[in-house]
């Protein structure tokens, strides 16, 4: 899923620069923060690459902004925002504030960042109480500790979004939502699997309720979201938050 926000009169529009983004001058300034990173945090694990990539983008703004012409100028320093999806969606969490919990239960080092003034968390897994032997043995880092995601969120959860690796039902993505602090909202879509219709890609093979209104629906609200979050535009997010309940049940909307 690819999709700026967007308002009119407001003059805003969003730079999109991300780890596994498929557009061109996305790959430009991935290339960019990958020769910033290097060699060097390859070494670490997955959990630890992700964080590094993104903080190496943070870190390296200005030149990250310099591999495409003009674009620099352009861009406010004081309206930057994450968004991600499954794991991508704690790595998020882990710009917010979020920690990883080590098997005494210890919070891992904070790997927050001061740029980064509110996010998205779409299908962002729970804590690791009810893990399957597989993750809990393979996926030493999928025990997130959401008790310090501070910054302002938006998560996003499917209501039919059953893991493999958790023994608990689909409110298991819900856990960013119910075990931070405020403020925070939460998006449930009943229907929704763990891709929510798609956002992964169009036609990727892990894709399991393809439904490109659904896939619709979830860049609306992150785009709606993050206008207001990054004090651009708070009209779309108003009138999606003041009709808390779409017709016919099709998404759940909660806030604190």
């Amino acid at each position: 899923m690819t999709r700026c926000a967007s308002s009119q009169g407001t003059g805003f529009a969003c730079v999109v620069a991300g780890t596994q983004e498929p557009l061109d001058a996305a790959r430009s300034v991935c290339a960019v923060a990958s020769a910033l990173a290097g060699d060097r945090l390859r070494q670490r694990p997955l959990r630890r690459v992700r964080v590094a990539d993104l903080h190496a983008v943070l870190d390296h703004l200005d030149e990250v902004l310099a591999a495409i012409e003009g674009l620099s100028a352009r861009v406010r320093r004081d309206r930057i925002a994450a968004v991600g999806h499954s794991w991508g969606a704690q790595s998020v969490g882990t710009l917010l504030g979020a920690r990883v919990l080590d098997a005494d239960g210890v919070p891992g080092e904070d790997f927050s960042h001061p740029l980064v003034r509110a996010g998205a968390l779409i299908a962002a897994t729970g804590t690791g109480e009810t893990l399957t032997p597989f993750a809990a043995e393979h996926l030493p880092f999928m025990r997130p500790d959401y008790s310090t995601m501070t910054a302002p969120a938006l998560v996003i959860a499917g209501g039919k979004d059953q893991s493999a690796l958790s023994t608990r039902g689909p409110d298991w993505f819900t856990d960013a939502y119910h075990l931070s602090p405020a403020p925070k909202n939460l998006l449930t879509i009943a229907e929704g699997e763990h891709t929510l219709g798609g956002v992964a890609g169009e036609q990727v093979a892990e894709t399991t309720d393809d439904d490109p209104a659904r896939v619709a629906l979830v860049a609306d609200a992150v785009s709606a979201y993050l206008l207001d979050a990054l004090k651009a535009d708070s009209a779309a997010w108003a009138a999606l938050r003041d009709d808390p309940t779409a017709p016919g049940g099709a998404w759940t909307m909660q806030g604190k």
